[in-house]
């Protein structure tokens, strides 16, 4: 068998044939054809803009917290679960990119990345289930009126 994942190469008795799987092209709509190599890589990038998105918006949440400080109703709460959201953000990333650096033709690296991916899931599973408890105590709708300073 060939070392390449998808072109393996059979020998029986004398008989020598190889075996190899193009990209299908698939046929959409109006005679479209939809590439799914190209189809992953917007999808990937999309999820990577998404992912950014959250990033700034927890930063966000968290110096809106910081700013207003102990006036907020439920600042120690917020206070943890924007923390927690930015941290597991970061370490979902970290793990992207060591699961990107994997050799997924190597059965060993094979186990290792599902692993990984399963975790990489919990985490995201996680990170949304924090955001969704964020949300519904809703920054923008608590009116903290800030003390002028009066020189």
């Amino acid at each position: 068998m060939s070392d390449r994942l998808f072109s393996p190469t059979y020998k029986v008795a004398g008989v020598q044939y190889n075996m190899s799987v193009e990209p299908q092209v698939m046929t959409v709509g109006g005679g479209k054809t939809l590439d799914p190599n190209r189809y992953a890589t917007k999808k990937t990038v999309a999820q990577g803009m998404l992912d950014v998105a959250l990033l700034t918006a927890n930063a966000s949440q968290l110096k809106y917290v910081l700013e207003v400080g102990e006036q907020h109703p439920y600042y120690a709460v917020m206070l943890g679960l924007i923390i927690t959201s930015l941290v597991l953000q970061v370490l979902v990333g970290v793990l992207f990119m060591i699961i990107g650096g994997m050799d997924i033709n190597d059965p060993e690296q094979q186990t290792a990345a599902n692993i990984l991916n399963n975790i990489i899931l919990i985490f995201v599973f996680i990170i949304s289930v924090d955001n969704v408890i964020i949300s519904s105590f809703g920054i923008d709708s608590v009116n903290i009126k800030k003390e002028s300073k009066t020189l």
